[in-house]
């Protein structure tokens, strides 16, 4: 289906409104030309702002390089997080070590531990040290590293290290994006070593990504979504979104969260 260039373009547009990130080698195949010129469709297109260009394709312009103010992401999708972090929460095992690594899903993972629960837990997030360090029976271990305002996260070759010397248990990872074809991304490109550390040596490894989260890309790749034991997610998810995920590999559990005349049951 050879088209004329701006013709081309045009669709390109329309095909990226449909996903976050389209394929230089899918689009290639789509209009039955060569990579090279769609690669030249997209050089042009990002000069207009249409679209940015990434590896192996370009992402929508509103796929933002930045992630939002930490104090926004507080207070978004709140009853949702609340939900995704007692499901969570209900996955930890007694005595168990467990890693709680940054983001405001995974501080409701510490704030819904039962008062029972006894164990160790190793953290980057001095949120998370905040919610546990008074605990009774918790032993907290924090890595220490450079900190990133807002998430109050840990990073650098401090951290990384500090993650290496622990093998096992369940973790629970905070993302920027998750996607069925590109998996899971971040914003923070110094803080992928450490994640992909916790991924390896962890027995097993959960995401907390809010539905919002699913389907959108940021700028750096973390993992394939196999790499995962599961996904934590909400009921805000829709069914093609579910399908295509666990088509990529993903397992998802989802949180439950009730509503009442429109407003988050939790939240009132």
């Amino acid at each position: 289906m050879s088209t004329f260039p701006a013709q081309r373009r045009i669709e390109i547009i329309d095909l990226i409104q449909l996903r976050p990130m389209v394929r230089a080698d899918e689009l290639a195949a789509h209009f039955g030309v060569s990579v090279e010129t769609i690669r030249r469709d997209l050089i042009a297109l990002e000069l207009d702002g249409q679209m940015k260009r990434v590896y192996g394709g370009a992402l929508r312009t509103d796929s933002s390089p930045s992630e939002a103010p930490f104090e926004r992401r507080r207070v978004a999708n709140a009853a949702q997080k609340r939900a995704m972090g007692r499901l969570a929460a209900s996955l930890a095992l007694p005595d168990e070590q467990l890693i709680l690594d940054v983001g405001t899903s995974v501080v409701q993972v510490a704030a819904h531990l039962p008062r029972t629960w006894r164990g160790r837990v190793l953290t980057n997030s001095i949120l998370v040290v905040g919610e546990l360090a008074a605990r009774d029976g918790v032993e907290v271990l924090t890595s220490g590293g450079q900190v990133r305002s807002g998430d109050l996260a840990c990073s650098g070759s401090h951290a990384e290290a500090f993650f290496s010397g622990f093998y096992g248990g369940t973790a629970f990872l905070g993302s920027g994006g998750v996607h069925p074809t590109i998996g899971l991304t971040d914003y923070y490109p110094t803080e992928i070593p450490m994640r992909r550390i916790i991924i390896e040596h962890s027995a097993q490894s959960y995401l907390m990504a809010d539905s919002s989260k699913l389907g959108h890309v940021a700028p750096a790749k973390v993992c394939e979504l196999d790499a995962l034991t599961g996904i934590i997610t909400d009921d805000g998810l829709d069914d093609a979104t579910a399908q295509a995920l666990e088509g990529a590999g993903a397992r998802l559990l989802v949180a439950n969260v009730e509503r009442t005349n429109g407003r988050d049951a939790e939240a009132l």
